[in-house]
């Protein structure tokens, strides 16, 4: 994604308004992929990850973004995805998150998405304490304070924060020293084959104690194999996204029983 910022961005009265897809000039959906907690099987929460409503791939879709459409996109995705996931049930497990991925280059305004944010959650009946935003590292952010102020605007209104990708971009350890999220992701690069990588096992136990030491919850990604998840578990890890648990479904919540 370019990072470059909009000057004068598109300001929605109403969620009515993102969810317009016509005005982006095309259409998408959400899947779903669950966020597991292994010590009680259940899900944590689901991430909403965008695809093409006749099952165009995420990539295809983000192809079509750009510096005249970003901020529109990026609204439009919050409210699909919380329409979709208050439609499947999600207000019924009030611990369980809906984990959107945001585009800090997109966020002219801070106040102003959340407005359209907030509207979307309680016209679909979402609790906005239910809400996770996700950055990832490999997201060029030319201004640090620009996502800072997203990030403290965001906790303001109960939101949980996230940094997603962590030890994959290009930034890591200087990233996290700038700002400190609700959670942390760390990236399938550290974690795939994890069970017979004792280099790997060493970053992820320094990227364990430092998040210990800021109250930082860790998530593990792109889990695929048990020795993988049991290597995790034992060093203290306990929610882990991957296709060992599910793949993304299409407007589903794989895993999802409804209380």
């Amino acid at each position: 994604m370019s990072a470059t910022q909009f000057d004068l961005p598109f300001v929605p009265a109403s969620c009515d308004q993102c969810r317009d897809a016509a005005a982006l000039g095309f259409g998408f959906t959400m899947a779903f992929q669950p966020i597991v907690d292994v010590s009680s099987g259940q899900p944590f929460g689901y991430e909403a990850l965008v695809r093409g409503e006749h099952g165009e791939s995420a990539a295809e879709i983000l192809a079509k973004v750009n510096d005249g459409n970003r901020y529109r996109f990026d609204q439009a995705c919050r409210v699909k995805a919380i329409e979709l996931a208050a439609g499947l049930g999600l207000p019924q497990r009030p611990a369980c998150r809906l984990s959107i991925n945001f585009l800090p280059n997109a966020v002219y305004r801070p106040e102003t998405c959340i407005r359209a944010t907030l509207q979307a959650a309680a016209r679909f009946g979402l609790p906005s304490a239910q809400l996770m935003f996700e950055v990832t590292e490999g997201e060029r952010v030319a201004d640090s304070q620009h996502l800072i102020n997203i990030f403290d605007a965001y906790r303001r209104q109960g939101f949980t924060t996230a940094i997603d990708d962590f030890g994959a971009g290009y930034s890591g350890l200087n990233l996290l020293a700038t700002f400190q999220p609700d959670v942390l992701k760390i990236d399938m690069e550290l974690t795939r084959g994890i069970d017979a990588s004792p280099v790997r096992q060493a970053i992820v136990s320094g990227v364990l104690l430092v998040c210990r030491r800021l109250q930082i919850q860790v998530i593990a990604e792109g889990i695929e194999t048990e020795q993988e998840r049991a290597t995790l578990q034992d060093m203290g890890v306990v929610l882990m996204q991957g296709y060992l648990f599910a793949r993304p479904e299409v407007e589903r919540l794989p895993l999802w029983q409804a209380p």
